[in-house]
């Protein structure tokens, strides 16, 4: 399908991806003279801040997630493709589709967003996953139950011990929750459901190798957290830089010396790469792979792309004249979503340019465990059972739809009082290993 732009009396935009970015865009465009075609490879847009839940057996998938159909229903001016995005012809204004479709645009909105990145050691991934997608998450979860399964067949010492390694490399939000969790599980969720292993004996270790957790917080909320994860029974390590991974465990570099840990489950969360589509564009790009947009949040030359979300490298322009990078947090996909929508329309209504892009911060929350998490607000900084409470009504608050929110609030609820976590079922399948998706 070959669309051709110039028999076509409205605006067409279309928009590569539904994160927050793409949908904040999708939904800021719900007026009159506008056309929107959303292309997305899954059906579902994914509130990614708790995929960690559904990773560890806290929530289910539908609890995070939500049909993008359902979701655009009654948005009359959007048609949803599922399908991948294999290139992109900025001369033609044409984006070729996996199955050779074209799609022509007259505006382009690029957020296909992030995958892991492994630092040019990609083989690691098949022994260390990462936490991006449902998929993701569901395979991680099997790893996670049934190594308490395996160790409680195994009659080798040695190889149960390995079982009830945890490793969580990388010390980010991402990975402190995750080792959080991974604690309370052992020690609290599994007490008294197996009978020849003690699941409270399982040794979690989050390896981080700068010398602190948390780095984008203040130096007083790391040193917070990680007393936080140490009383959870979290072995927190920093200065510890992975120099292999394989199906045995990991090896490290600490303080000048090489050691070993065996472990049989270990979670990457320490980098993240911009997705391969950016390159498709042939533009400038940094380190990750983000391309690099001006204040606009448009690439060079070409007025009519817009690249926003984590594929983005963007500057936020402050009231000073000054520019800071903009987070790959989810406040900012949002912010650069909508803000490229009202681009759109602006300069479709003749009005003039909208000021540079900048970017409202409204802080920093990370999670560690029960009762357990640190905020950085504004002026306010503050941890612990407080810091907690208000990291869970955020949460709640940002959740896509009624029923997800109260389904949420339901299930953290009944696993603050009785310590359990309902979704603790997996299937296995020939071949491969996945967590139930129900």
């Amino acid at each position: 399908m070959n669309e051709a732009n110039d028999r076509d009396p409205l605006h067409h935009v279309l928009i590569i991806g539904c994160g927050f970015g793409g949908l904040e865009a999708a939904k800021t465009l719900n007026r009159p003279g506008v056309r929107i075609t959303l292309v997305d490879r899954s059906n579902h847009h994914l509130f990614q801040p708790l995929l960690y839940q559904v990773a560890t057996a806290g929530l289910s998938a539908p609890s995070i997630a939500a049909p993008i159909r359902h979701m655009l229903r009654k948005q009359r001016n959007a048609t949803v493709l599922m399908a991948e995005v294999t290139g992109i012809d900025k001369a033609q204004r044409q984006v070729l589709l996996g199955d050779g479709q074209k799609l022509g645009y007259d505006s382009l909105i690029v957020a296909s967003g992030a995958t892991h990145s492994y630092f040019g050691r990609d083989e690691w991934a098949e022994h260390a996953p990462g936490l991006k997608t449902l998929g993701d998450a569901f395979q991680l979860r099997a790893r996670l139950l049934s190594a308490f399964e395996q160790a409680e067949l195994s009659n080798d010492a040695a190889e149960r011990a390995a079982l009830l390694n945890f490793i969580v490399i990388g010390a980010g939000p991402t990975g402190v929750e995750m080792a959080g969790t991974l604690a309370e599980i052992a020690r609290h969720t599994l007490r008294n459901e197996f009978r020849r292993i003690d699941p409270a004996q399982a040794q979690v270790m989050l390896l981080e190798g700068s010398e602190r957790v948390l780095q984008a917080f203040k130096p007083e909320l790391s040193e917070k957290a990680r007393k936080q994860l140490q009383a959870l029974g979290v072995q927190v390590q920093t200065g510890a830089r992975v120099v292999a991974i394989d199906a045995q465990g990991v090896e490290l570099e600490q303080a000048g010396e090489r050691r070993r840990i065996a472990a049989r489950t270990v979670v990457w969360a320490a980098g993240v790469a911009a997705s391969p589509l950016g390159r498709a564009l042939e533009v400038p790009v940094d380190r990750a792979g983000r391309v690099v947009v001006d204040g606009g949040l448009n690439i060079p030359g070409h007025a009519e792309i817009f690249v926003v979300g984590d594929l983005a490298s963007a500057q936020s322009v402050e009231k000073d004249g000054t520019s800071k990078p903009v987070p790959g947090v989810s406040p900012g996909a949002k912010q650069m979503g909508r803000h490229a929508a009202l681009s759109i329309l602006a300069r479709r209504a003749g009005s003039p340019p909208l000021p540079p892009f900048r970017y409202l911060d409204y802080g920093s929350l990370a999670t560690i465990g029960r009762k357990a998490a640190v905020a950085d607000v504004g002026r306010w900084q503050f941890s612990g059972y407080f810091a907690w409470l208000f990291w869970l009504f955020i949460h709640i608050y940002f959740l896509i739809g009624f029923r997800n929110r109260l389904v949420v609030l339901m299930d953290w609820a009944w696993a603050y009082w009785s310590f359990q976590r309902y979704a603790r079922v997996y299937a296995e399948t020939a071949g491969s290993t996945q967590a139930d998706k129900a």
